[in-house]
This record gives structure tokens, C-alpha cells and sequence, in this order.
């Protein structure tokens, strides 16, 4: 986790989004060019592939074959998380562990809303499965929000115990 500056705290947690989303931007880039749409390698036998499949919707692609109005819906919906993300590093930056969740989904948010505006969908191409079952294919973006979430959940029980003690 990036230390605390004394001079800017969010400097450190804004690196961070930066990092996340130059990542999934070159991660997708990489894939685009190197499958064709629907092609699958094999990496773990009967349990990851890499893929590149495209989302037109969100999370596990809700709203997905929707007509078009989607991807705007999505990018507004982007642009307001992505304001409300660096409001909270702002007023937060000083809680390690919330402002690095914050950081991870503000890198991930970006990163698929950039998707949006660019390609009108976004690139996934991470595929779990254990056949006949499967994950929803994603990307970085996704699981750095993921773990963001993840963090901050973490965080929020820390706080409540902490409370409580």
C-alpha cells in the first residue's frame, strides 16, 4: 500500500488508480490484438482460459442486449462513481486501508468507462470455470474493483469492532 505523504496523502492513492488502470488498459489492448472475438486459450486445464469477449452491459451483463442506451447509462453512471471516488480519497486519504480500496475501484472504474466511451463495450477476457459451471469472463478493472470492495468491507468490520471494544 502506498505510504502516506505528508504533502499530499491522495497523491500516493491517485498513483495507485493510475497503475490499476494503465494495467487494464494494456492488458485488454494485448488481448484484442491477440484473439480473435469468442477465441479461447487454455492456461489451467478445466479451470481458466483467456478469452476476449466484449460487454455491452454491466456486472455479469445485466441491461446487456438493452438497444444502445446502455453504454451512456453506464458512463454516467461511471463519471458520478468516479467524482464520488476521489471526493472520499480526498477526505480520507489518511485511512490506509479504505483509501487503498477506494484507489483500487477508482482505477477499475475508470478503466471500464474508458472501455465505454472508446469501444461502446467492455473488453473482458479473464474466463473461471469448472465445466459445466462458469464465471462470467471479466477483466483487470473487474478485479481490482472487486478487491476494492473487498477492502473496504474489511475495513468497515475493523471500524465496528473497533467500536465496540
Amino acid at each position: 500500500m502506498p505510504k502516506r505523504s505528508s504533502s499530499s496523502p491522495i497523491a500516493a492513492w491517485l498513483s495507485l488508480a493510475a497503475i490499476i488502470f494503465l494495467l487494464d488498459q494494456l492488458t485488454k489492448q494485448l488481448v484484442v490484438r491477440s484473439f480473435k472475438y469468442g477465441e479461447r486459450l487454455n492456461v489451467v486445464p478445466d479451470f481458466f482460459d483467456l478469452t476476449l469477449l466484449y460487454n455491452k452491459g454491466a456486472a455479469f451483463s445485466f441491461l446487456a442486449s438493452a438497444g444502445g442506451w446502455q453504454r451512456w447509462f453506464f458512463i454516467g453512471i461511471g463519471v458520478v462513481a468516479v467524482v464520488f471516488l476521489l471526493y472520499l480519497l480526498a477526505k480520507h486519504g489518511g485511512q490506509r486501508l479504505f483509501s487503498f480500496g477506494i484507489a483500487m475501484i477508482l482505477g477499475g472504474a475508470v478503466g471500464n468507462v474508458v472501455d465505454r466511451i472508446l469501444h461502446g463495450h467492455v473488453v473482458d477476457f479473464l474466463l473461471v470455470y469448472v465445466d459445466p459451471y462458469y464465471w462470467p469472463a471479466f477483466n483487470l478493472a473487474d478485479s481490482a474493483i472487486t478487491i476494492g470492495a473487498a477492502c473496504l468491507i474489511i475495513d468497515e468490520l475493523r471500524r465496528v469492532r473497533k467500536s465496540r471494544t
